[in-house]
């Protein structure tokens, strides 16, 4: 069986993400979305709400499966026996780190191997951090994250949303 593993802190999950699971799983028998709980880091969602979040948004895929996960990512491979990783790429500056961090987790994990994705050109400029932005000012981001994690963003920065402004307005 093919097994491979996409991780990220997914804080919020955004259609690029999604894009690249939804391609993901279908290069594998077996996709694990890896959550990653980064003590370190202090994030809009839990990590049980961000599981939650991808199992809603991925429930339609039947070989994929959200899993949390703290520590060395190489680790949690083994764990699950899965020797592949899947990285989307954005731009220049994230192969340069992805490409750094996968060649580190070859040094310390040479039965792990990184596989890069280029992300969809329509969501090449999409952060989970940019759409942090623009929800705490209540501007509209529903061009940026599946229609089901719209209101839970909005909700940890209280806007309500029948008041917020939508797309054209002044």
């Amino acid at each position: 069986m093919r097994k491979a593993i996409y991780p990220g802190s997914f804080d919020p999950v955004t259609l690029g993400h999604l894009d690249i699971i939804r391609r993901s799983s279908k290069l594998v028998d077996h996709l694990i979305v890896g959550v990653l709980n980064n003590s370190g880091k202090s994030p809009l969602f839990s990590v049980d709400e961000r599981v939650n979040m991808l199992k809603e948004v991925t429930s339609d895929l039947e070989n994929v499966e959200i899993i949390s996960f703290s520590g060395l990512l190489v680790d949690f491979a083994r764990k699950q026996q899965v020797q592949t990783i899947i990285r989307g790429l954005r731009a220049v500056t994230d192969f340069e780190y992805e490409l750094a961090m996968s060649q580190t987790n070859r040094v310390v994990a040479p039965e792990v191997d990184t596989i890069f994705l280029n992300t969809s050109l329509k969501y090449a400029y999409l952060s989970s951090s940019m759409v942090k932005e623009v929800a705490m000012y209540g501007g509209d981001i529903s061009k940026f994250i599946p229609e089901q994690v719209i209101n839970q963003v909005y909700e940890k920065y209280g806007i309500d949303q029948k008041n917020r402004k939508t797309e054209g307005e002044v």
